[in-house]
């Protein structure tokens, strides 16, 4: 090597060094984005690690992804405000989030309960579908921002249980009088049967049970509802929930604050919040296998709900529908798309998922 090449190559180690000693540039996130700390309110108690779970896990990857900027501090139901009262907390800013079901607040309108879960509505794939791509998330937000709210789908259960009974429903008949604790808009479907509906909050439905303050109760499906242990006080187990084919749990923001966020956090928001919604259900589907045969090895009995019972709910269901689309404008908004989106959905999965299902099942069941 003669010296002007030594000369040559030793000048582009020196500038090499050199340019490694120049710190590089931090990521955009990194230099620009602001430190936010929110709370968010659960209407889940923490011993419901799968359903309460959801909220920890939308706080642990929005943390992740915004390298510790953006942190959201998650409470179970009752320790900043009742179960119940979720939304009314976003949406005064006492709160900044919080992790809900819609139809919690039926009471308010009666349209909250399209966006998780109707009767006779929409299984959970078929859900996911019209609230991602079927224009489902644009109605239920236009609707939501009348609250000062903004709305993401957040995770989802599965079709449930129709509920624990201390005595046997053989048929239509033994509905009267009977005192059930249901949510949503499930209530008025069944009160014009017989049943005195009752709204309670997840850790109050056990003791009114126990004490008899009500008959039966439907919460979620087996794995929750052995962990809360209505097992113990009611042995009869129905299902399915006509009234919850595949309902959807939400997060709520605050309208304002969540307008006020950089792109790169409500980006990372959206990213969680569907993490949340893929990872509940699947967490349900394997809990809930298990957790069906512990409960039937305790002595729970499971009982179909009566057909009688069924077709006089499917009637009531949709007449009910029909008094609401005709006189509330804002049920009407949501509701006429969401039926369309339903009939057309019905007539996809009849073709191949129902008859695949059907006979994989049949023949599981037959042993084979």
């Amino acid at each position: 090597m003669d010296r002007r090449t030594l000369i040559k190559n030793a000048g582009l180690v020196t500038g090499a060094a050199a340019a490694a000693a120049i710190p590089l540039a931090a990521p955009a996130i990194a230099q620009d984005a602001p430190v936010v700390k929110w709370r968010l309110t659960s209407s889940f108690p923490n011993t419901l690690d799968t359903i309460f779970g959801g909220a920890k896990v939308l706080s642990e990857a929005v943390s992740a992804m915004t390298d510790g900027k953006f942190t959201i501090d998650v409470f179970p139901a009752g320790e900043l405000v009742p179960g119940l009262q979720a939304l009314d907390a976003v949406q005064n800013n006492t709160v900044e989030a919080a992790h809900t079901v819609c139809y919690y607040y039926v009471g308010k309108d009666p349209t909250f309960a399209i966006p998780s879960s109707i009767p006779f509505g929409l299984n959970a794939r078929q859900q996911n579908a019209w609230l991602y791509h079927g224009g489902g998330n644009e109605l239920v937000n236009t609707f939501l921002s009348k609250y000062n709210v903004v709305g993401m789908p957040g995770g989802n259960t599965g079709t449930q249980m129709g509920g624990w009974f201390r005595r046997e429903v053989n048929s239509l008949a033994d509905l009267n009088g009977l005192k059930m604790r249901i949510a949503g808009i499930a209530g008025r479907v069944l009160q014009p049967l017989g049943v005195v509906p009752q709204q309670l909050a997840g850790g109050d439905i056990y003791p009114a049970l126990e004490r008899g303050t009500i008959d039966a109760t439907e919460w979620v499906g087996p794995y929750d509802d052995e962990k809360l242990g209505f097992y113990q006080v009611a042995k009869f187990y129905y299902y399915p929930a006509f009234w919850e084919g595949g309902p959807t749990v939400h997060f709520m923001f605050n309208k304002e604050k969540f307008e006020a966020l950089p792109p790169a956090y409500k980006a990372a928001l959206d990213t969680a919040a569907k993490a949340v919604n893929i990872n509940m259900l699947a967490l349900y589907d394997v809990k809930n296998m298990q957790a069906i045969r512990s409960l039937v090895g305790k002595g729970v009995q499971l009982r179909p709900l009566p057909r009688d019972v069924l077709d006089a709910s499917y009637t009531q269901a949709f007449k009910l529908y029909d008094e609401l689309t005709a006189s509330n404008e804002a049920w009407k908004a949501i509701y006429e798309p969401w039926k369309t989106f339903r009939s057309q959905a019905y007539e996809w999965f009849r073709v191949a998922e129902y008859t695949y299902d059907s006979y994989v099942y049949g023949q599981q069941a037959a042993g084979k």
